[in-house]
């Protein structure tokens, strides 16, 4: 007798948890939906957040993530800066890049690592502090291309993938900053 009400909860538990499951993926979804609506970039935020597998299901979660997508553009930007450097013919543009890239390294390496761990043990404010850092290293590195003077295509690239930092730290702030009022 016991085997066969084994046999009958186990099916009964693979449909409850079938039907469970929808519920879970659409909870995670209407947070993401929530938390990016409070953001300056929504379509950003939410391009960002829902290709993680799986979806981010907690608010602390959707920080992290957050943080690791502009970690992992500022790194692939870092990349793409030090590759221009090695084929610079222009020397106030190869400067200009060198710059970039030394405001670059230091957030890459350190700062952005350290703020995720932060948001770890709930410190919000100080990832938001490194977050908003990370952005003036952005713009700082923006000016120094600007002033350059070069119009070229690399510059210009170099300057659409700093608006793409610029705007994901935005988002990455206003993400932290309702983890921090409660959402």
């Amino acid at each position: 007798m016991k085997r066969s009400s084994t046999v009958t909860s186990l099916p009964c538990l693979s449909l409850f948890l079938l039907l469970l499951l929808p519920s879970v993926v659409q909870s995670s979804d209407d947070l993401i939906d929530k938390i990016c609506q409070a953001t300056p970039f929504c379509d950003l935020c939410e391009a960002s957040l829902r290709p993680f597998s799986p979806s981010p299901s907690d608010p602390k979660s959707l920080g992290a993530a957050m943080a690791s997508v502009v970690l992992g553009n500022m790194t692939d930007t870092l990349g793409y800066i030090q590759s221009l450097i090695k084929h610079a013919h222009d020397p106030a543009a190869e400067r200009a890049l060198a710059q970039c890239a030394e405001l670059y390294r230091p957030v890459v390496k350190f700062n952005i690592p350290q703020a995720m761990e932060a948001m770890q043990g709930g410190k919000f404010g100080f990832a938001i502090y490194v977050l908003g850092d990370a952005e003036k290293q952005t713009d700082s590195c923006q000016k120094g291309i600007t002033n350059a003077g070069a119009d070229d295509e690399s510059s210009v690239a170099v300057t659409a993938r700093n608006k793409l930092v610029k705007n994901l730290c935005d988002v990455a702030i206003s993400v932290l900053k309702s983890l921090m009022n409660g959402l």
